[in-house]
């Protein structure tokens, strides 16, 4: 069901803030029986790999699981290839570790009302209650792959890069009702912060 219309804000009185989150991305995929071995490599570089439909934060990386044996790691923005290396090194013969900074993109939804934008194409019931912050989930919504994780101050978005602008644009109309005010791109330091606090 759609929520009522409202009348579109801007400035001070929007209460959906929408903006990118900048970030190196990683997957960690276990080999068949291999997930305790990744784990226990994880661990030993001081990274936490979160249970499924979880997130965990190590430092300035930010680790999400949505599917069992798989790990999205988010990490600030550095030199191409310089995210994944480390990674595919140490995990040769137990995982593989892919560098999928181009080929998701990451965006950050923020405010009171991001919750019941969204809800506007998810499947998801994303009442804090049912999902709430520390919790990561892939649906579809605006009928495009997605994947959710509620972080403190909204909603990190991430969505095939090629399906991002569709995503975004579908974002922007949604949450006209509530006043949308385009926010500066965050950092993942900046949401690890927020989720130490």
């Amino acid at each position: 069901m759609s929520a009522p219309e409202g009348r579109a804000r801007s400035g001070p009185a929007a209460r959906v803030g929408l903006g990118e989150c900048l970030a190196d991305i990683v997957e960690l995929a276990a080999l068949r029986g291999r997930a305790l071995d990744l784990q226990g490599i994880a661990a030993r570089r001081g990274l936490s790999l979160p249970a499924p439909g979880r997130i965990a934060l190590t430092g300035d990386t930010l680790t999400l699981c949505v599917r069992p044996a798989r790990w999205l790691l988010l990490s600030p923005a550095a030199a191409a290839g310089a995210s994944v290396s480390p990674w595919q090194s140490a995990c040769a013969g137990t995982a593989a570790a892919l560098d999928l900074s181009s080929g998701l993109s990451a965006l950050h939804l923020t405010g009171p009302d991001a919750r019941e934008a969204l809800a506007r194409g998810c499947r998801l019931d994303l009442d804090p209650q049912a999902f709430p912050a520390g919790h990561a989930a892939a649906t579809i919504m605006a009928q495009v792959a997605a994947i959710l994780a509620a972080v403190p101050s909204g909603m990190l978005i991430l969505t095939p890069a090629s399906t991002a602008r569709h995503l975004r644009e579908w974002l922007a109309a949604a949450a006209q009702a509530f006043g949308l005010a385009p926010r500066a791109d965050v950092t993942v330091s900046a949401l690890s912060g927020e989720l130490h606090s």
